[in-house]
């Protein structure tokens, strides 16, 4: 999926988390646009109702969808099932006959006597499990909310579509309390306060149905912050349950952020208006647990925990945000057939993947050590990371292959391996690009011609992608993706760190105090309900001094007591500890009770590390700064 995500520790934490349509043929009499409302002041049991008035058919039979799928996520999302009361109404108020053909889709006879469609949608948050991922539930930037103070308004959650009208225009209207804070990018044509005063309708226009699943709102009490990044308007909108954290906290963090990319891109510059939704989730039962974002083509919709501490979370922001960012260069710039013309309840999928999500999550890890907003040494530890992750994966597996077919075993269960091996399959085009240019071209400057030969309007044929690339830069990039991207040959990264003076050896190597190579250091007993140290925790130097040992009980932290049912709230807030962090843990060891109670310092691992060659040459360290600066 276009995400990336931030998954639950107990099962795996992962930091990994991306349209437009064929014209058809119009079954409407007139082209007027189709009427929508979303009324949030009518909300009944966490359920709002919705209408459709699709204006006069012509035809006696239609169709109409919830998408199965959504663009920029390779899995089943099905909103349809999110839908109750379905009914089709004619213009005497009778209700049409209607079939539900499927999860997603109602068939409606009479059509020519159709007036509008009502329904009650439920919230997608609410239903959502340990995780928030892969488990029958939309990924949680993908899904909605619909709570008393805050809704998350994907809208391809609320508003479907007919089958021939997808090319249409939407006219939406929102009734929310006038107490609430409303942001949205789509286009605003006005909007009525009610007679009493309480609540305001807010018209939306869309020029077709993509332009609504393209453009999230958010309503309720928000903290919203609106500011200039260049010629970038930017509109921060935060809900923060508890008021932790605020639009205002988090400004200089997504300013920096993004002026910082704004420079890496140069001249590539396709919005005047970027919008970030971030929702904190408190992290209970009711609470979305899918952490990670979903990017549009104008905005990004992100969920990550509100426990988070603010440098946690400023951190999570620049490489979650700048990810979804980054996707303005592809696929929203450079894209195939299969996104341009996605079919929401049947897709097909690119080959490209590597692309699509490697090369962004590329760029989001190399722009910060191109603009300075990390060391090197940060840059090689993120790269060794994905490389290590990359590994517990099927390594040899055909990158094209899964990507076609990514909805499908056993390639569904590689999906993660686009933020971790596709990045690297960028490093490699990149580093490849600079070595035959002598340093001045590299892969941004391939992605900005892709972007100047096609555009956001403009597809590329999938199969002749690759070709396209190999015709435009180098015959080594030939061999490069015959290997190892078109076949399934893993990639010897030593063969590309050394044209930059670099390799993979042994060393001391900073690790997170629940994580080794992206492997959690306790695991859980479900018979006794105790989560323990397991022999891992004592290659971590900070657990080591602290005398830790395998199968120590932990029964509490910070003075929270550490069970299996809030297991995964309580490890990230450990993930998310720095040095410097006062900390208690209480343990049990052979029934005997001990605390731990001191300053967190770095601990270390040994390990597999990024170091510079011993022989290096001037040749290679002018090709690395060309690679690292730009």
């Amino acid at each position: 999926m276009n995400t990336k995500t931030f998954a639950a520790l107990l099962a795996s934490i992962l930091l990994a988390s991306c349209s437009s349509t064929k014209n058809t043929k119009n079954d409407l009499a007139t082209s007027l646009p189709i009427t929508t409302s979303i009324n949030l002041a009518g909300i009944d049991n966490d359920k709002a109702p919705v209408t459709i008035d699709p204006g006069r058919f012509t035809v006696e039979t239609v169709t109409y969808r919830l998408p199965k799928v959504i663009q920029g996520t390779y899995s089943v999302s099905d909103f349809g099932k999110y839908i109750d009361d379905f009914k089709a109404i004619d213009y005497q108020g009778n209700d049409l006959p209607v079939n539900k053909v499927d999860t997603n889709t109602w068939s409606i006879s009479n059509a020519k006597q159709l007036d509008k469609i009502t329904y009650w949608v439920n919230d997608t948050y609410d239903t959502e499990v340990e995780g928030g991922i892969g488990k029958d539930t939309p990924f949680s930037p993908s899904g909605t909310n619909i709570e008393p103070d805050n809704y998350v308004l994907n809208l391809h959650g609320f508003i479907g579509y007919f089958d021939s009208l997808k090319n249409n225009q939407y006219k939406l209207d929102v009734t929310a309390s006038t107490d609430f804070k409303r942001t949205s990018a789509l286009q605003n044509v006005g909007s009525k306060t009610s007679e009493d005063g309480k609540n305001i309708t807010t018209s939306y226009f869309a020029t077709r149905y993509f332009d609504i699943t393209d453009n999230p709102m958010m309503y309720g009490n928000l903290d919203v912050e609106e500011f200039k990044v260049g010629d970038i308007k930017i509109v921060l909108s935060v809900y923060s349950p508890n008021k932790i954290h605020s639009a205002k906290s988090l400004k200089e963090t997504v300013f920096k952020m993004m002026q910082a990319q704004k420079t890496y891109l140069g001249d590539i510059n396709t919005t005047p208006r970027y919008d970030i939704y971030l929702y904190l989730s408190e992290g209970d039962e009711d609470s979305p647990k899918g952490y990670g974002a979903l990017e549009h083509h104008t905005s990004t919709v992100v969920v990550l925990p509100e426990s988070m501490p603010e440098d946690a979370l400023a951190e999570s922001m620049t490489d979650v945000v700048s990810h979804e960012f980054f996707h303005i260069v592809t696929p929203l710039s450079v894209h195939s057939e299969d996104v341009h013309y996605f079919d929401y309840n049947n897709p097909t999928f690119s080959k490209h993947l590597w692309m699509y999500e490697g090369v962004t999550e590329y760029f989001a890890t190399l722009f910060q050590v191109d603009q300075g907003l990390v060391k090197e040494a940060d840059f090689y530890n993120k790269i060794m990371s994905k490389i290590q992750q990359s590994k517990q994966m099927n390594d040899a597996m055909s990158f094209t292959i899964m990507s076609e077919n990514v909805l499908k075993a056993p390639y569904k269960d590689e999906y993660l391996n686009v933020y971790q091996k596709g990045a690297l399959i960028g490093m490699c085009i990149d580093i490849l690009m600079r070595e035959e240019s002598n340093g001045n071209r590299g892969i941004l400057s391939l992605m900005k011609e892709l972007s100047n030969k096609y555009g956001k309007n403009k597809p590329f044929e999938d199969d002749k992608l690759i070709d396209e690339i190999v015709a435009m830069t180098y015959p080594s990039l030939r061999e490069f993706f015959d290997t190892h991207v078109i076949g399934d040959i893993p990639i010897d990264y030593n063969v590309f760190f050394e044209k930059v003076g670099l390799e993979i050896g042994e060393g001391r190597v900073e690790a997170n105090y629940i994580l080794m190579d992206g492997i959690p250091i306790v695991s859980a007993d479900p018979q006794k309900g105790t989560i323990f140290f397991t022999d891992m925790a004592l290659k971590n130097s900070f657990w080591e001094e602290q005398g830790i040992q395998a199968n120590d009980v932990i029964k509490s932290v910070g003075g929270e007591a550490l069970t299996l049912q809030n297991a995964n709230d309580v490890l990230q807030k450990v993930f998310m500890w720095k040095p410097g962090k006062d900390i208690e843990l209480t343990l049990e060891r052979s029934g005997e009770e001990i605390v731990i109670k001191t300053t967190t310092t770095q601990g270390y691992v040994a390990g597999k590390t990024i170091i510079e060659k011993a022989d290096v040459t001037d040749a290679q360290k002018a090709l690395r700064e060309a690679w690292l600066k730009g």
